[in-house]
């Protein structure tokens, strides 16, 4: 069954569509992540153009973390106070964002610097996911304890002015590097289409000393504000915002969220880490690799964007 996306102006198997939806629902679910670093691949490779591609994630990213969120907070596993500063910087960070994105369209290059930034984010990533991993099943192996860093250990960063007590974190730190992480955070997913669940995460864990579940739960809360505002962001000054295909993406990231879920409890952490270096990191490849392939047609007649 073929149905046709208004704004990406293609057909496409509708079943095509929601088995990706499905597939990175069951990724994330299974890794605790928000699948959009996979999805915007996927859609490019399928003919999806990039800029539609990212503008399309942006509302399954805050569909998909909506119910997270909201399961988080009646937990009491959000830090309201962390939360509203990394806003603070999340939104200016995203619409700063959506100008960069409107700007490169308007020139011609969004495609180029969309590839170059998933090729370079997601191989960094992916190839320190795979390194940590690989260390720590050597280590569990050999039965040694997992290596933990002091939590009264500060980076340089964490004495700058501005302190603030976070007090659901348990955390006494510079406001400034808060606002900073933020709007790179913001930066980063209206541009690529990424929740920034898998930078944040670490970052509020390894930087800032946010313990693992409030970190999460603040993560979901920061993507599903960000997303939102991306999306409309996209729809107003870019309108590359695709209701259909971004509506059967919801169905099947929903649906295959579930089932991954259940799968990811039965597995190490070690284990679960390692298979999701290796996915980004073949991601990573495959977008490179798309880079340096002669294309099919050396010369393409396309109209310019933007005024005459």
């Amino acid at each position: 069954m073929t149905i046709y996306l208004p704004i990406a102006e293609l057909p496409v198997a509708i079943f095509t569509i929601f088995a990706m939806g499905l597939a990175v629902g069951f990724i994330s679910g299974m890794f605790g992540v928000g699948g959009g670093f996979l999805m915007t691949p996927l859609l490019i490779f399928t003919g999806v153009p990039p800029a539609v591609a990212v503008a399309s994630v942006s509302p399954y990213m805050a569909a998909s973390s909506f119910s997270g969120a909201l399961s988080y907070l009646r937990k009491g596993m959000v830090d309201l106070t962390l939360s509203g500063v990394l806003l603070s910087g999340g939104l200016v960070g995203t619409t700063a964002g959506v100008a960069l994105f409107a700007f490169l369209r308007r020139i011609g290059q969004v495609d180029l610097a969309i590839a170059l930034s998933y090729t370079a984010l997601l191989g960094a990533i992916g190839a320190m996911m795979l390194t940590e991993s690989v260390r720590a099943i050597a280590r569990t192996r050999r039965g040694g304890q997992p290596q933990v860093r002091r939590p009264g250990t500060h980076s340089w960063f964490m004495r700058l002015p501005l302190k603030m007590r976070f007090r659901r974190s348990r955390i006494y730190v510079s406001a400034i590097p808060v606002v900073v992480l933020g709007f790179v955070i913001g930066l980063l997913g209206a541009v690529l289409g990424v929740g920034g669940g898998f930078i944040l995460v670490p970052a509020l864990i390894y930087m800032l000393r946010v313990p693992t579940q409030t970190s999460v739960g603040t993560s979901l809360v920061l993507t599903l504000v960000t997303m939102t505002a991306a999306t409309v962001l996209h729809a107003q000054a870019n309108g590359t915002v695709d209701a259909v295909l971004a509506l059967v993406l919801m169905i099947g990231g929903t649906v295959g969220a579930q089932f991954g879920a259940r799968a990811g409890q039965t597995m190490r952490p070690e284990y679960l880490r390692l298979l999701l270096g290796l996915l980004v990191l073949s991601v990573a490849i495959r977008v490179a690799a798309d880079l340096v392939r002669p294309p099919a047609d050396a010369f393409i007649v396309a109209p310019v964007e933007g005024p005459p």
